[in-house]
Parts: structure tokens; sequence; C-alpha cells
């Protein structure tokens, strides 16, 4: 049995110094088109860039970042990412930046299946420690092993 792939990765639309809800508006935006370019040509499982609706912010410890969390299942993104699923009949892996509660964020990937139904999420586990980078500032250690979907 074959199943077509996509992938999803593009460098940031807008900048740095723009909020990041108008961020989130304008990669959001900008992804559309391919994923439904992908639905078209017959995608069954598609995947985006971790936390793809945002720079990847981690090398600066800017608390303005943390406006750009969202809650899974039940927040926009992943909410938009169902409708496009169920759309096209296709699986969706969506990277974002989760609120589990204020103060508690996660590097999480949402899964949701080709039905539009939220099948439930993996948060990144091992958040490193290196030079210029400040993950452990935006994340904490994911507290869901490692799913199956």
């Amino acid at each position: 049995m074959k199943v077509r792939s996509g992938l999803i990765q593009m460098a940031l639309k807008g900048d740095t110094s723009l909020a990041p809800e108008e961020i989130t508006k304008i990669m959001t935006e900008a992804h559309i088109p391919y994923i439904e370019e992908a639905g078209e040509k017959g995608v069954q499982v598609l995947c985006m860039q971790e936390v793809f609706t945002q720079p990847y912010f981690c090398p600066s410890q800017d608390t303005k970042w943390y406006a750009a969390v969202e809650k899974i299942p039940e927040g926009p993104t992943t909410k938009l990412m169902q409708d496009y699923a169920k759309k096209f009949n296709m699986v969706i892996v969506v990277p974002i930046y989760e609120e589990e509660m204020t103060g508690v964020y996660y590097n999480t990937a949402a899964v949701i299946d080709a039905d539009g139904k939220y099948l439930g999420k993996y948060r990144k586990s091992h958040i490193p420690q290196v030079a210029g980078f400040y993950e452990k500032f935006f994340f904490k250690p994911g507290n869901l092993g490692f799913p199956v979907f």
C-alpha cells in the first residue's frame, strides 16, 4: 500500500517586530494554498514544520512569544486544520506552541485524522539546552510519552 505524504516548510512571512497574533494570521494564510494544493493532489498525510505559525523564536528570551500559545484541541489553529483534514480526507500533523494552562507551554504537534477528528497530540520530550538557543525558556519537556496514531 502506498501512502502519499506532503511536507510544508516555509520562511517567516512578515517579520519578528509584529505581534505573535499577527504572525499567526499571516503564517496560517500563507499555508492555506499549500494545504489546498496538497489536498487536490491526493496527499493522505500532511505535515508542517515545528511551530509553523511562528518564527523559530528560541534564539531569544523575549516573553512576547508567550502570546503565540494556543490550546489543543480547542484552539483556532487546530480547529481550522480539522476543517481542512475533513475537506480533503487528509491526516494533518499540526505543530504549534501549546498552552496547557497559564505558564505551562509545550512544543506540540496535534494530529488530525482524515475525517477531521482530533486524534491526540505529541509533546516534544527532549528540550535541548544549546548555546544561543533557549528552548527551555519557552517549552516544558513533554509529559505524554510517545503516542502512536
